[in-house]
């Protein structure tokens, strides 16, 4: 089992940002991502609106993480025993 400290860091540090910098990108995509849900849900109810909102907002955030993940070096992660 990880120390407490390790179990907020190790993962953030695995993708190459801080526990911060983490905790905001993580925000921001959770934020677009039920911003996207909600419009799909509009759009189920009235079909004229958000007619490609869910659709774009998946591609965006496929686009950012793909652009992200290349951008950063990804350290390798140790299998838990």
């Amino acid at each position: 089992m990880p120390a407490p400290r390790d179990a907020f860091t190790a993962h953030p540090r695995a993708v190459g940002e801080t526990y911060s910098e983490h905790l905001l990108t993580a925000s921001g995509f959770g934020l677009r991502m039920i911003g996207g849900g909600l419009a799909c849900l509009l759009h189920g109810l009235l079909p004229f609106l958000f007619v490609a909102t869910g659709s774009r907002t998946i591609a965006s955030l496929h686009d950012v993480m793909v652009a992200h993940r290349r951008r950063k070096p990804v350290a390798s992660i140790t299998p838990a025993k």
